[in-house]
């Protein structure tokens, strides 16, 4: 089938990513712009997966506060040159994160930073709440995982759905990112500030 410039203009003006690999997505996805996006943001996470372990040790601390000036967050987004962190795509996605944390509240970055003994007493409560169904021991494990995962996307920054778009988390945003900017990018840490939170 034949892709028109036009149809790989539109992808490329929604992804970032090069021409070729624009009319590439495109063809697979049989002309489907949807698709051919979910096709390069599979492949930006491999790419992003690759620059996993590159250092970063410049970007910036981004603030975002609330209409009102209820609910503040500072937030610390790290790349690998400072190049990229002046970049009008880094302090978007910046701007993007900080207000994600204002909107959904994540008490950790990722699932390394949830303390062992927290994980522990939800999984105690978890099971409590199955005892008495009568499930085979495989069955409990498996719903035990499911409740798991759901907690995380509660709490963890990284594996929370993103408030603009749901069907993406934080995490897959962040690879997007990634594979747009070309270098490794890392959240090292936030501080989320309510208004009467505190206080004694």
């Amino acid at each position: 089938m034949s892709i028109s410039a036009t149809d790989v203009k539109v992808l490329r003006d929604k992804t970032g990513v090069g021409f070729m690999e624009c009319k590439a997505a495109l063809t697979e996805a049989q002309g489907d712009t949807e698709q051919a996006m979910t096709i390069l943001r599979k492949r930006g996470l491999a790419k992003a997966a690759k620059r996993a372990g590159r250092s970063t040790d410049q970007g910036v601390v981004g603030s975002y506060i609330h209409t009102g000036g209820k609910i503040g967050v500072l937030i610390e987004v790290n790349c690998e040159t400072d190049f990229v962190a002046r970049t009008e795509d880094f302090q978007q996605l910046v701007k993007e994160l900080a207000m994600h944390v204002a909107a959904a509240n994540p008490l950790y970055v990722r699932r390394e930073d949830v303390p062992a003994k927290t994980i522990e007493q939800e999984k105690g409560i978890f099971q409590s709440q199955l005892e008495d169904k009568g499930k085979p021991p495989h069955v409990v494990e498996k719903i035990l995982e499911g409740k798991l995962e759901s907690y995380y996307s509660e709490i963890v920054l990284i594996d929370q759905p993103s408030i603009r778009d749901p069907k993406t988390t934080v995490g897959q945003l962040v690879a997007t990112a990634i594979a747009k900017m070309g270098e490794n990018v890392t959240i090292s840490r936030f501080a989320r500030f309510k208004i009467g939170e505190g206080q004694a």
